[in-house]
């Protein structure tokens, strides 16, 4: 039976252009996306970008440029890596600009201030720019963007919703993936929550952000008025949605296990019902970052090997239960992975079968319920060198081999369906392929390597 499924991406900061540790998880969303609809689903896939940040004010600052000119710069790469890597987003919002967000966000945030979940107080402690959150010291992921604040916020009763918390994480009803994300958030919440800030002064954010409703001397936390995005872009598709999948990394697990749905559980409104945290996408065994201008530049990557091979190599070496290095090694070589495998069957097979066959069957769906992309993408590479090794042992060029041919075919035409969710573009070029018996065009499938 079909459901309807909204499927998301976290929000990126723009204070620098994209790095491929987001692409990563652009491609993982994408991946679930059309799978999902492959199955019959009614999927909504959301995207955008976080722009409200005070680490983007800073950054423009350091840049010599005015806010909105960085901000759209960046947010207009961001768009640009989204059609180089065929992401089959079905909305995508910049909360700077976009007329929804602004009266969503104070629409939540009233809600939340009719529960009595909002005070005001003094408040000090020290600040992490880079992760734009309190922390109790050196931040691990900046230890030199921590500085001593002091001021007068708005606060949340997060402490209100632990046990609401617990229960929801412990019965899956918030199902969070992997497990050890789980239990990570559940010993968070048995520590017990402290209330949380949800402003900031307007003067030190120097009037960048959204203003809070009735105070236009604070604007709303950057946490708040990102997390809020998920919502404000169609409440109504959000409330509807049977599945919430939220794909997300592992560095924001608090604010979206956290924050966010205690958030909604004030507000009145759904939660997300599935949370995907991935583990990061690394160079040299560090993480990448926008602001440390780390890790390689993914359209230099998709320049040298393809869109297809990039999608391929964060989808066969990408990060599932640790840390991964991604970089033109691995491109490479998956490169000509895709070429010598899934092109090369296409190809040979192309010039021994004169007509269509019976379809293998080939399912992608056990590896992606468990969002195990590297055993999905495994799976349909060895499936190819499987094919492959038939052919070369049948040797169907050499004789008769009807029975040979018609297993390859279906081959063929099973990897072409299955593929499409990984690598839509490549899956367009087999299909049409085997459509007209071409066996020119099947030898330019993919492209290899240096």
């Amino acid at each position: 039976m079909s459901k309807r499924t909204t499927i998301t991406t976290a929000i990126p900061y723009v204070n620098g252009p994209p790095h491929l540790g987001f692409a990563l998880e652009l491609v993982q969303a994408d991946v679930l996306a059309r799978h999902a609809r492959a199955r019959g689903d009614d999927v909504h896939f959301l995207t955008g970008t976080d722009e409200n940040a005070l680490k983007n004010v800073d950054a423009a600052d350091a840049a010599g440029v005015p806010v909105e000119e960085l901000v759209a710069s960046n947010a207009a790469r961001f768009a640009e890596l989204r059609e180089a890597l065929a992401i089959s987003a079905d909305d995508v919002l910049r909360t700077s600009v976009d007329p929804r967000h602004g009266p969503g966000v104070e629409a939540l945030w009233r809600a939340c201030a009719a529960r009595g979940d909002l005070y005001e107080r003094e408040y000090e402690g020290l600040y992490c720019t880079g992760c734009e959150a309190f922390v109790d010291g050196q931040c691990d992921e900046h230890p030199g963007a921590v500085e001593q604040v002091a001021e007068r916020n708005w606060f949340f009763r997060l402490s209100r919703y632990r046990d609401a918390l617990v229960e929801l994480v412990e019965s899956r009803r918030l199902r969070i993936e992997p497990a050890r994300r789980r239990n990570e958030v559940l010993a968070l919440l048995h520590a017990g929550l402290g209330d949380i800030s949800v402003s900031r002064a307007s003067a030190r954010a120097r009037g960048w952000g959204i203003p809070v409703p009735d105070d236009p001397s604070q604007v709303v936390y950057v946490w708040f008025d990102a997390l809020a995005y998920y919502f404000t872009a169609d409440p109504d598709r959000w409330r509807a949605a049977d599945e919430r999948l939220q794909v997300i990394g592992k560095g924001i697990v608090r604010f979206h296990a956290v924050y966010w749905p205690a958030i909604l559980l004030s507000a009145g409104e759904p939660l997300p019902t599935t949370l995907w945290v991935h583990e990061y996408v690394t160079a040299a065994g560090a993480k990448v970052s926008k602001s440390a201008g780390s890790g390689d530049d993914p359209f230099s990557l998709i320049a040298a090997y393809g869109a297809d091979a990039v999608r391929w190599a964060l989808l066969r070496d990408g990060p599932h239960t640790r840390d991964a290095d991604v970089g033109p090694a691995a491109v490479a070589a998956r490169a000509n992975e895709l070429a010598g495998q899934i092109g090369n069957l296409v190809s040979r097979t192309l010039a021994l079968a004169p007509r269509r066959a019976a379809r293998v069957e080939l399912s992608l769906d056990d590896a992606l319920a468990r969002f195990d992309f590297r055993a999905a993408a495994g799976a349909v590479a060895a499936a190819a060198e499987d094919a492959n090794r038939l052919a070369s042992h049948e040797r169907p060029w050499e004789r008769n081999a009807p029975e040979v041919l018609a297993e390859l075919l279906g081959a063929c035409e099973a990897l072409a369906r299955e593929l499409e969710p990984l690598l839509p573009a490549a899956t367009a070029r087999i299909r049409a392929a085997l459509a007209a018996r071409d066996r020119t065009a099947a030898r330019t499938l993919f492209r290899r390597a240096a």
